[in-house]
């Protein structure tokens, strides 16, 4: 399939385009563009939409890719399924006709969209060199295996990685490697369903794309527990009925926080306490610019935290691997899981990891990529103090993105519109909120990672072009 290819077939009397040649996932750009139907109107309340298979065959995708679109829709309340497997929209989502046609992301100037690596700097002398020393070392029968786990040697590799850099506890007998965080955190959710978990918390806000969609699919309620600029928020936890709770204690997205020593050992006693499991989502603690990193939480308390790790942010998406370091009771059913779900990821692929890893060329490319990330952020900072007064950035200290907190006069939506009307990409936090409730405060999005410090400085001047042109 060619790599710019776009389908376009019809929902309804809608056109709905799936493009091949933009930085954005397929099942998001499905749902982003089903959401601006449904907004717009032009995708009635109650009109049902194409069965999964149907609309999968139609875009020439995976059902799968289809499946987490609809899902992350009935998340968000768009969608609504109805006896005999069919799906509608809900009702109540309307948008006001006077708001302005969505733009793909696709079509800005200038994006400042979050979560991406800038794949410009992918080390590759370095990955040709640990692939051509795989092909040259590994024996015949090595390439036969498949493996629920993952191949020994990664995984022996990344136990003495993780252990080294990350603090944790990890055997290599406990380590799953699966194809990213996404695939990971859906088979770990399944098979706590399966075991009969049916709670799971969320750090409110949180991701929409992953674990909440896993849940809502795998028959689990998804409930927020509240964040501050230190992480989640634990004075009320002992009242959180949860079997799982998802959080990244070392750099809290969207806000930012890095769990406090207090609240660390806190969230450890409730697991304990009520025999949940914690999930530790570790996406980009190697990028910390004051000190260094704090340990994962796993290394408190291995029986009880399933700690997940995974290429995108620090090497590459299009790498696809993570992994999982597992409780050792629940190892073998996630295990049996990948086999059922993929046969195993590829294998040479993650000998030539652990050939990285063994090198040092990890190492190296996240100390040559901290200081050109850091420049990045100081500028996105300096250019919000200077275009946006009164904003006010948080989560400065790691990471690849910020998030800005807006003056009250400036609602984030229509300062967000208004930009897109300069051709600048910006996220409101709002759509990534749980709960109807707590503190409602406008802020941004903004990741950094792939602009330049002049790409920067140009969207941030028209972004407070915007502010004041929504000020006038």
């Amino acid at each position: 399939m060619a790599g710019n290819r776009t389908n376009s077939p019809r929902v309804g009397e809608l056109r709905l385009d799936v493009r091949r040649d933009v930085p954005v996932a397929l099942h998001r750009q499905i749902a982003a563009a089903v959401r601006a139907h449904i907004r717009s109107g032009r995708l009635p309340i109650g009109s049902s939409l194409p069965p999964t298979r149907l609309l999968a065959a139609d875009l020439g995708v995976s059902r799968g890719v289809v499946i987490e679109a609809y899902a992350q829709l009935t998340a968000e309340g768009y969608l609504a399924s109805r006896p005999g497997g069919y799906t509608e929209v809900a009702g109540g989502v309307r948008e006001p006709a006077d708001r302005p046609p969505v733009i793909e992301p696709a079509a800005y100037r200038i994006d400042f969209s979050y979560g991406r690596a800038d794949v410009a700097h992918f080390p590759r002398q370095a990955w040709l060199r640990s692939f051509r020393q795989v092909l040259t070392t590994t024996s015949t029968p090595e390439f036969a295996l498949l493996s629920g786990r993952g191949a020994p040697a990664l995984r022996t590799a990344l136990a003495d990685y993780l252990n080294r850099v990350r603090g944790t506890v990890a055997d290599p007998r406990n380590i799953v490697i699966t194809n990213g965080f996404a695939q990971g955190i859906r088979l770990l959710i399944q098979v706590l369903a399966d075991q009969g978990a049916t709670r799971l918390a969320l750090e409110d806000p949180a991701p929409d794309d992953d674990a909440r969609p896993a849940a809502l699919r795998a028959g689990l309620a998804v409930i927020g527990v509240p964040v501050d600029e230190q992480g989640i928020l634990t004075d009320g936890l002992d009242d959180v009925d949860a079997d799982t709770l998802v959080l990244a204690p070392s750099h809290q997205w969207p806000v930012g926080g890095a769990l406090p020593a207090a609240r660390r050992a806190a969230v450890v006693r409730w697991a304990c306490e009520r025999n949940a499991l914690l999930i530790e989502d570790d996406y980009d603690a190697e990028y910390r610019f004051d000190r260094d990193p704090l340990g994962a939480l796993q290394g408190l308390a291995p029986e009880q935290v399933a700690y997940a790790g995974t290429l995108s942010k620090t090497l590459a998406p299009g790498v696809r691997i993570g992994w999982l370091v597992l409780p050792e009771h629940l190892t073998d059913a996630v295990a049996e899981a990948k086999i059922a779900a993929d046969r195993g990821s590829a294998t040479l692929e993650q000998l030539a990891l652990a050939d990285f890893l063994v090198r040092g060329e990890f190492d190296r490319h996240t100390r040559r990529m901290r200081p050109l990330y850091r420049a990045r952020r100081e500028a996105l900072v300096a250019a919000l103090h200077r275009h946006l007064p009164g904003a006010r950035p948080a989560g400065i200290a790691a990471g690849l993105h910020l998030l800005v907190w807006l003056p009250p006069d400036l609602d984030e939506q229509e300062l967000a519109d208004g930009a897109a009307k300069l051709g600048v990409f910006v996220q409101p936090l709002s759509r990534y909120r749980i709960a109807p409730v707590g503190d409602r405060r406008g802020a941004l999005i903004l990741g950094y990672s792939v602009l330049s410090e002049s790409a920067i400085a140009e969207g941030i001047a028209l972004l407070g072009e915007a502010a004041r042109r929504l000020r006038r």
